[in-house]
C-alpha cells in the first residue's frame, strides 16, 4: 500500500503504529523498516504510536524516517517531548487529539481538561515541527473536516497544523485549501482514500491548482 500511494503521487506518508500506542512502545518496527527501505528515499515518512523514549526516536531516524509523531507521552511527560525536540530538532511533530477543545490521550481513550490552544503554544515553544489536530468526534466517520476548530489553532500558533478526523471527500480538500494561509499544511487522508470515498490523485491535483 506505501508503494501505490507513493505511485499515485503523495509527498509525505502517514504510518499509525496502533498495536503499538496502546502498547506503549513500538509493535510493528518490522513492517515500517520494510516501508522505510522501499519507499523512504522518495518520499517524506512520518510514523506515531508508542514512540516514548529518546533511543525509539533515534533508531527511527536513522531508519530513514523523517519526522516522529508524539501524541500521549507529549502530554503526560512535557520533559520528554521538550529533550526530543532538542536532540531531533526539525523532525518532531506533536499529535493533539481533541474533542470539544480539550486535548484526549491513551489511544483517545481518556479527556483531559487541557485546552488544546494551550497545549499547541506550550509545544510550539519546546520547538515542535508542526501540529497534527485531529477532532476526535469525527476520525473514521467520513463526517467532515473540523474546519473551524482547525484554522482557531492554526490561527493561534506559527508553526504549521495538518488537519486529521472526519475527511469525508474532495470538499473538505478544497475547503482545507481554502483556509491554507491560516497556517494549515496539509490533511491526513485515511479512511476516505481506502473506503473510495476520495479519489486520492482528484484530490492532489486539486490541492495543487488552488494552492500549487
Amino acid at each position: 500500500m506505501a508503494r501505490s500511494w507513493v505511485d499515485k503521487g503523495a509527498r509525505r506518508l502517514h504510518l499509525v503504529d496502533l498495536n503499538g500506542a496502546f502498547a506503549g512502545h513500538p509493535k510493528n518496527e518490522a513492517a515500517i523498516r520494510k516501508i522505510l527501505k522501499d519507499v523512504g528515499s522518495e518520499v517524506d515518512v512520518q510514523l506515531g504510536g508508542g514512540i516514548r523514549d529518546l533511543d525509539t526516536i533515534e533508531r527511527y531516524l536513522d531508519a530513514g524516517l523523517r519526522y516522529v509523531i508524539i501524541g500521549t507521552a507529549a502530554v503526560r511527560n512535557p520533559g520528554f517531548l521538550q529533550d526530543a525536540c532538542t536532540a531531533f530538532g526539525g523532525h518532531i511533530i506533536v499529535g493533539l487529539d481533541a474533542k470539544d477543545g480539550k486535548v484526549a490521550t491513551d489511544g483517545w481513550s481518556k479527556l483531559t481538561r487541557h485546552d488544546v490552544i494551550d497545549m499547541g503554544k506550550k509545544f510550539e515553544d519546546f520547538g515542535v515541527e508542526s501540529i497534527i489536530y485531529t477532532d476526535i468526534g469525527r476520525d473514521g466517520m467520513l463526517s467532515g473536516i473540523n474546519v473551524e476548530a482547525t484554522v482557531r489553532l492554526a490561527q493561534a500558533l506559527t508553526i504549521p497544523v495538518i488537519a486529521s478526523g472526519g475527511l469525508s471527500g474532495i470538499a473538505d480538500i478544497e475547503a482545507l485549501c481554502n483556509v491554507e494561509d491560516e497556517g494549515v499544511e496539509g490533511v491526513i487522508c485515511g479512511r476516505a482514500i481506502y473506503s473510495g470515498a476520495l479519489d486520492f490523485e482528484a484530490a492532489q491535483t486539486l490541492a495543487d491548482a488552488l494552492n500549487g
